[in-house]
């Protein structure tokens, strides 16, 4: 198969409709694409070109192993053992603290010149242009995904999604609409995570609403039968771009109609 260039890439966002200005939550998988020449470098700078000066790109660059092992995800660990990492895991720090399973491209995008990164030290975002201030700054631990968040923030802001070789389980703007709606079985739970607090790594505990994704494909699905959802091929990958408010709006509505009943 070709390799794929920059400049096939470009074009893929123009026949998308991605201009100048646009301000973009994306979700990418490198692999998905095939062979990138330059590989994730060539992708973000792409992405910077189509939105230009005036636009702006986020990404999550969350850094979920930053949880306590009670919740699962240090699973290769014995329990015995689970101490040893409330006691001594790095506390974050938004310039270093590398992702985890976010991909290659969110990976390298969260040092790129320009880039502002969140203080949520397990599910922060990064953001470059225009509005990456706005969209990073006062990342609640309590509000990872609500109102007020930078997801909340990107609604407000009337942006778009692109997704990349991805599929909506990875389409994080539908956690607004879970903090949105209304449903059974919706709850809060205390989280965990190392965090730096007057100089000194502690173990802070903060509660936030319980993380379901179970069904965003099935959202997805539905979503894409009553919305215009742009799509086009780049390489191997499947990319599309949709109206962040119209899927949200969507699956509130979905969500309240559907789960839990």
């Amino acid at each position: 198969m070709k390799p794929v260039t920059r400049n096939d890439i470009l074009k893929a966002f123009q026949d998308l409709g991605i201009v100048p200005g646009d301000t973009l939550m994306v979700h990418t998988s490198l692999s998905s694409i095939g062979y990138v020449s330059g590989g994730a470098q060539t992708v973000i700078s792409a992405l910077t070109e189509a939105v230009g000066d005036n636009g702006t790109v986020m990404m999550p660059t969350q850094s979920w192993k930053n949880l306590d092992p009670e919740t699962g995800v240090h699973w290769e660990v014995p329990r015995e053992y689970w101490q040893v990492i409330r006691d001594t895991w790095p506390a974050y720090d938004r310039n270093i603290t590398p992702t985890n399973t976010m991909g290659a491209v969110a990976e390298m995008f969260r040092s790129w010149p320009g880039t502002l990164r969140s203080d949520h030290p397990a599910r922060s975002v990064a953001a470059w242009g225009c509005n990456a201030a706005f969209l990073t700054r006062d990342h609640d631990l309590s509000n990872i995904f609500g109102d007020g968040s930078p997801i909340g923030r990107l609604y407000d802001l009337d942006a778009r999604v692109l997704l990349i070789g991805v599929g909506y389980d990875k389409n994080t703007s539908l956690h607004l609409a879970d903090a949105r709606a209304s449903y059974p079985g919706k709850h809060f739970c205390t989280e965990h995570s190392a965090v730096t607090e007057n100089g000194s790594r502690v173990w802070k505990s903060y509660e936030t609403l319980f993380v379901d994704g179970e069904d965003f494909n099935d959202i997805g699905n539905a979503f894409e039968k009553e919305q215009p959802v742009a799509e086009t091929l780049l390489g191997k990958a499947t990319v599309k771009l949709m109206s962040q408010r119209k899927l949200v709006d969507f699956a509130v509505s979905w969500i309240e109609k559907h789960r839990g009943r």
